[in-house]
């Protein structure tokens, strides 16, 4: 007699009996599978998240006479993995152009795309002068490249201990590790110096015979096209929209913008348009002067390296030299014209614009020969020389108008 079951083979007892089970168990697994898949995810957003890391090295110089090219291999491998994968391990090459006698040079790339942990990182310099000389070989072997710290007391490089480098989120992976930079400081002094012309302007007012209070929200104005104008015209200079938001300004921009919002801002509202601007013009270049030291501490606007004796320490945001120090001569120069702009507006009350425009022209002339110090190039060799001679003749022509409205 067969034991068959009637309607399902022999051969398929087993298949029935799971395709049964199923429907019976379906209810109570399907909340065992929801808690799960999240946890997983939202454990391991943090480590999924981009990683960096500042590099801080630096080597002596030496000695010779002409500059050179050298060329540093870093190499990077993540301590505590047993089985690395790709991004658990980088080689970075780096090319500095050194001055010799000009003591110790850092360098401070940035290594993005790595897995997050701590890192061990060994650097060398593969040749003095990386196979290209700018002039002839300083020198025969390849110097000793040290871990570098910074000491802000002493205002010098230190040897840091081969300890191992933490990553950090990469929007975080920024100039705070890099000597001789303080992040944020050039925002802050720009801001001070803001607050330090609203101050000088708010007492010089009054000896033109203006009203501070009518002006006020027009300097508010002029600020906020000031900071507009200085970033459109660094667009214009770098011809480029890639990193333009991030960081980016150029002071003759914002003066320019400031200068056209504000002189049609007080057309409108029937203000004397000279006595305004002369006696905004001493707080102006004083906060200038002011601004320009946050460009020097964050490392923007750098000079160039040099084995000058006048020259100071100080960084570019990626290497560390010494320089000569084009912001703080800048910042010296508006200083200059703020303070003699203060004397003529309490001596002579001014008011006829000429002493905005001597300033201005002042300042342009002081900065084209600053900017031939720069350590970045200039686009044009014409633009200069022609916007020199053009302040030249302002200059002259405002100097003039002064003297003859002093007596």
């Amino acid at each position: 007699m067969s034991r068959r079951r009637r309607g399902v083979p022999a051969g398929s007892r087993v298949a029935a009996g799971t395709a049964r089970r199923p429907a019976t168990r379906a209810p109570a697994a399907a909340p065992r599978r929801a808690l799960p898949t999240f946890i997983p995810d939202e454990a391991a957003s943090d480590e999924e998240l981009p990683q960096g890391i500042t590099l801080n090295y630096w080597f002596d110089s030496g000695s010779g006479s002409h500059p050179y090219v050298a060329r540093l291999r870093f190499v990077g491998r993540r301590t505590g993995v047993d089985r690395p994968s790709g991004r658990d391990s980088f080689v970075r090459e780096e090319t500095v152009e050194v001055v010799p006698n000009s003591g110790p040079v850092s360098v401070s790339p940035r290594v993005f795309d790595i897995n997050a942990g701590e890192w061990a990182v060994a650097a060398e310099m593969l040749s003095p002068n990386g196979g290209r000389p700018l002039a002839v070989r300083p020198r025969v072997g390849a110097p000793t490249v040290y871990p570098a710290a910074w000491s802000w007391p002493r205002w010098k490089l230190l040897v840091r201990s081969p300890a191992p480098l933490k990553t950090r989120l990469a929007p975080l992976t920024g100039f705070d590790a890099m000597p001789a930079v303080i992040p944020g400081s050039w925002m802050f002094l720009v801001a001070l110096g803001v607050v330090i012309g609203f101050l000088f302007q708010g007492r010089l007012l009054p000896y033109e015979h203006v009203a501070p209070g009518r002006v006020f929200l027009i300097s508010l104005l002029m600020v906020a096209a000031g900071i507009i104008g200085a970033k459109l015209w660094f667009i214009a200079l770098k011809r480029t929209l890639r990193g333009v938001w991030r960081d980016g300004m150029c002071i003759q921009g914002a003066l320019v913008g400031a200068a056209v919002v504000g002189l049609g801002a007080l057309t409108l509202q029937h203000l004397p348009i000279g006595a305004v601007v002369d006696a905004t013009t001493p707080g102006l270049f004083v906060g200038i002067a002011v601004g320009r030291t946050g460009c020097f501490l964050t490392g923007c606007c750098a000079g160039r390296a040099t084995s000058s004796r006048w020259a100071l320490w100080s960084s570019d945001r990626r290497v560390g030299a010494r320089r000569i120090p084009v912001q703080l001569l800048e910042s010296l120069s508006g200083l200059v014209i703020g303070l003699v702009g203060l004397v003529v507006v309490v001596r002579s009350g001014a008011g006829s614009g000429a002493l905005f425009l001597a300033s201005f022209a002042a300042y342009t002339l002081c900065r084209q020969g600053l900017l031939r110090l720069r350590a970045e190039r200039r686009r044009s060799s014409m633009g200069g020389p022609i916007t020199a001679a053009l302040a030249g003749v302002v200059l002259a022509g405002s100097i003039a108008v002064l003297i003859i409205g002093a007596h």
